[in-house]
């Protein structure tokens, strides 16, 4: 019985000792590791690179938009050359997402910062003919003050998208597709700051007329006049458009031309100063804008051309944001005005082309421009640059019902004024100047007045379902007051729907423009 016992007792020390081996040779559980280690220098959701010591910020956001607009466009106003017949698509929708990348390490000046945001945008207006269109409208480095790169005019206040969803209407804002600076800003505590920005022209077209009041043509390789329409949606001075205000229609860019900008010659020069604190913010702005025009008409383009003499054109402005904490948690108002002279796209960023409308024997028509000549090379009554005057005022306000439900109120005015002399050339050139030429000696029939007018007011209501997740509705009514011929009726040098059309009546239109958006930020 004892040899029994010790033989069990020992083969029961033998297995122990055979498991505990076994154990021993089994993978030990690993202590965890931190493959990714939290960045807390610059915010939520920044993370060292591993092996690095800079810190990245992905994000990203995606959107779709369903819109009814008057004249068939979620970008562009409901005054874009339409002629708002039955083959007219007022429904569309868009699709729009982005990844942004925030990248950030220190120097031994500071912060140094490398943003860029890169996505998709498509359309859809019913025909399935639009393609994806790749869209990148950030890509930008900070260091030490200066900012280079695709990011915002400095020049901009007034943020169209804050409080609603169309920006289709006079405003200065480039938030949408960013735009191309090289600035420095100066920080001089308790919130004052000062810009001064190398930027890329904003350009709108120049309207040049030869001696006789005929719009001139665009062709490179002779440069002979080969007439034209003032069309709404469109530009002139645009090579291959064969003639007066055609750029738009499918073409991409200026080129020099008779009617046209020459070269870029200069970087616009924009400067601002603000002041940002608890009440809100202040900042006033202005921009320095080189106006130079082509050649006057003349049978060969080449470097003994005359043309008109480049001038400096301006922009200026003011805008404000107060908040209103006693109204309500978050309540605030933005408002801007700004006025320019040969810098119309400081107040008409979009849509910046010619404006107009048909809706049954009606026509409204405006010419959008930065400035207006009339000559031909060796005449005598050849003009200068009449500079194009324009202005817009802007104003918003949003209310926070609870952290769920907003609901904003915006409107606006925007101008756009010709002097004496622009305003007889572009009657000639549309039938309503007088029979004998044009240029300097141009004289407008009584009743034609270009001058030209907008206004709007709209309504945005949005539910954030989530910190990072709405949905919202915007509607807005929108009224364009027309420029006008000598006896009220369109003439065959205005072109509305692609068409020269005559007789329609010059007459103030509006129209309603609704949009309806899904919108989800990612994390964070």
């Amino acid at each position: 019985m004892k040899m029994v016992k010790s033989l069990l007792l020992g083969t029961a020390a033998g297995v122990v000792a055979i498991a505990g081996a076994q154990a021993a040779d089994l993978p030990v559980k690993a202590k965890p590791v931190q493959y990714v280690k939290i960045c807390s220098l610059y915010g939520v959701g920044f993370y060292y690179i591993p092996g690095t010591d800079m810190c990245l910020k992905v994000g990203g956001w995606v959107r779709q938009e369903l819109f009814w607009a008057h004249g068939g466009s979620g970008t562009t106003s409901s005054f874009n050359g339409q002629a708002n017949s039955r083959a007219t698509s007022n429904y569309g929708g868009t699709a729009r997402g982005y990844i942004t990348a925030d990248a950030r390490n220190q120097t031994a000046y500071g912060t140094v910062r490398a943003y860029i945001a890169v996505g998709l945008n498509t359309n859809d207006l019913g025909l399935n003919t639009a393609g994806n269109q790749f869209s990148a409208n950030r890509a930008f480095i900070q260091w030490a003050g200066f900012t280079f790169g695709q990011a915002q005019s400095f020049f901009d206040g007034f943020s169209t998208a804050a409080t609603q969803y169309w920006g289709d209407y006079p405003a200065s804002d480039t938030g949408d597709p960013g735009w191309l600076v090289t600035a420095y800003t100066a920080q001089f505590g308790n919130g004052f700051s000062a810009t001064i920005s190398a930027e890329a022209p904003r350009l709108t077209q120049i309207v040049g007329t030869d001696a006789a009041g005929t719009l001139l043509g665009t062709s490179l390789a002779a440069g002979v006049n080969t007439g034209g329409t003032i069309a709404p949606g469109a530009y002139a001075g645009a090579y291959g458009a064969g003639g007066g205000i055609s750029f738009g229609n499918g073409l991409t860019s200026l080129f020099p031309g008779v009617g046209s900008y020459g070269g870029r010659q200069a970087p616009d020069i924009v400067g601002n100063v603000r002041l940002d604190q608890a009440w809100g913010s202040l900042q006033g702005m202005a921009a320095w804008h080189y106006v130079n025009p082509a050649y006057y008409a003349t049978g060969t383009l080449n470097s003994i051309a005359g043309g008109p003499s480049a001038k400096s054109g301006w922009a200026a402005g003011v805008f404000v944001k107060l908040n209103a904490p006693m109204i309500g948690k978050g309540d605030y108002l933005q408002a801007e005005y700004a006025y320019g002279e040969g810098a119309t796209r400081y107040i008409f960023r979009n849509p910046n082309s010619n404006w107009g409308a048909r809706d049954g024997w009606n026509n409204t028509f405006g010419v959008l421009s930065d400035g207006v000549y009339a000559g031909t090379n060796g005449a005598t009554n050849n003009t200068g640059l009449n500079l194009t005057t324009a202005w817009h005022v802007d104003a918003a306000y949003e209310h926070f019902w609870n952290d769920q439900w907003r609901t904003s109120v915006y409107g606006g005015y925007g101008k756009v004024e010709y002097n004496a002399q622009a305003n007889a050339i572009l009657c000639s050139a549309i039938g309503g100047g007088n029979a004998t030429g044009a240029g300097s000696t141009a004289v407008a029939t009584p009743g034609c007045n270009n001058d030209w007018s907008t206004w709007w007011i709209g309504s945005r209501t949005q539910w954030n379902v989530t910190s990072d997740f709405y949905l919202g509705v915007d509607v807005m009514y929108f009224v364009m007051n027309s420029a006008s011929t000598f006896n009220g009726l369109t003439t065959p040098n205005i072109a509305i729907g692609g068409t020269a059309v005559s007789p329609f009546v010059d007459d103030h239109q509006d129209a309603w423009q609704v949009k309806f958006r899904v919108h989800k930020d990612f994390y964070p």
